[in-house]
């Protein structure tokens, strides 16, 4: 009988739990339509580029005023932004998930609410978003990390520390910061890695350009520190399919994201 009841709640838990994806896909549109629909519906444009340095995948950069609010929070700066891949080779749009990142990087300061209400603006104004296949279990999110041993959101690197960090910054990167998002006690930044061993060459060795809205990397300064999320973290909470010879083909990509953003804040 206790085997019984056992099975049957096991079997209910796994009705009842819910699959986040990290991507949602929605019917190609020009990068000039995208940034008019985003901006028209209250979302604010902080910047854009070519990831991998490649034309076919052009990432618009957004944000609004509520998400930049919970974002303010002690280190929960790497949620005010979301993305939207332009993806013309295959004729397609890639939002991050609202509902996947943030609870991702706003951990218990998370409001679904709030990532409810972004998701579903979207889907009203750029049409049904179909969810990637590469998902989590909603429960998953906030505690994720790729296996034992590997670090979660929380095990931030400090890549630096002292005084105008953001004018070091700023002074080295220069025309390779994507955007800048001045948040109350903070200041996130993207920078694209345009390296031989940057982005345009990790990304596709794990065969993740359709999902290349996870980029460019970002650096938060805070509290006199910059800080990056781990590699082997944010690299695989971007891409949750990834296997472990995925993980192995990039094996040096965290050290060399750490070691690239470490100059460039470096005084």
């Amino acid at each position: 009988m206790k085997k019984l009841i056992l099975t049957l709640l096991l079997a209910s838990a796994s009705v009842l739990a819910e699959d986040v994806s990290s991507y949602l896909y929605g019917e190609y549109k020009s990068t000039s339509d995208v940034k008019s629909v985003l901006t028209s519906n209250g979302f604010d444009i902080i910047g854009e580029y070519d990831a991998m340095d490649d034309k076919q995948y052009h990432v618009v950069v957004y944000t609004h005023s509520a998400i930049k609010k919970l974002a303010s929070k002690e280190s929960r700066g790497f949620a005010g932004v979301q993305k939207v891949l332009i993806d013309s080779k295959e004729k397609t749009l890639v939002f991050t998930n609202p509902d996947y990142f943030m609870a991702a990087f706003l951990q218990d300061d998370n409001s679904p609410e709030l990532s409810n209400k972004i998701t579903a603006k979207l889907a009203a104004k750029f049409g049904t978003l179909s969810p990637s296949a590469c998902k989590l279990d909603a429960d998953d999110i906030s505690s994720y990390h790729f296996m034992m041993g590997m670090p979660y959101y929380e095990d931030m690197i400090e890549i630096a520390s002292g005084e105008g960090l953001d004018k070091v910054l700023e002074s080295k990167a220069k025309s390779d910061i994507v955007f800048k998002l001045k948040l109350d006690n903070s200041t996130l930044y993207g920078v694209a890695m345009n390296t031989e061993d940057g982005e345009k060459t990790y990304v596709p060795a794990i065969e993740a350009n359709k999902h290349s809205a996870f980029l460019p990397y970002m650096v938060l300064i805070e509290d006199n520190k910059a800080k990056i999320l781990h590699g082997k973290f944010y690299l695989a909470i971007a891409n949750p399919d990834l296997s472990m010879g995925d993980f192995m083909n990039i094996s040096s990509a965290p050290g060399d994201i750490e070691d690239y953003m470490t100059k460039l804040v470096t005084k």
